[in-house]
């Protein structure tokens, strides 16, 4: 299984990004899809989660200015940032969640990251 994210940039603060995450492969099943971001010096935080089922959890530090969504057809999940802070710079990941038939558990892969930068 292979995560790859796009989407980082610079931005100025109150701007917007939309990241994305594709992951690809074959012989399994994609759960949860999730985005996790890890600024320096701090531990590495959930930012959105959202189930196969459309379901979302959102971090507190981001409610109500991002939202996750998913395409479950081609194996996608998505993160629209609005009204972006400075505090949200910070390097995001994106963490997929499969199944695979016949063997027992779930598994989760990680992408290598996408920076976000906000700033003036």
């Amino acid at each position: 299984v292979q995560v790859v994210e796009s989407g980082g940039g610079l931005v100025q603060p109150g701007g917007s990004l939309r990241l994305s995450c594709a992951a690809s492969g074959s012989g399994f099943r994609v759960n949860a899809m999730d985005w996790y971001r890890q600024a320096p010096g701090k531990q590495r935080e959930l930012v959105a989660e959202i189930s196969s089922g459309g379901i979302t959890n959102y971090g507190d530090s981001v409610k109500g200015r991002f939202t996750i969504s998913r395409d479950n057809a081609k194996n996608m999940v998505y993160l629209q940032m609005n009204s972006l802070k400075p505090e949200d710079t910070a390097v995001y990941y994106c963490r997929t969640v499969i199944s695979r038939l016949r063997v027992p558990g779930n598994y989760a892969y990680w992408g290598r990251g996408t920076q976000v930068t906000v700033s003036s």
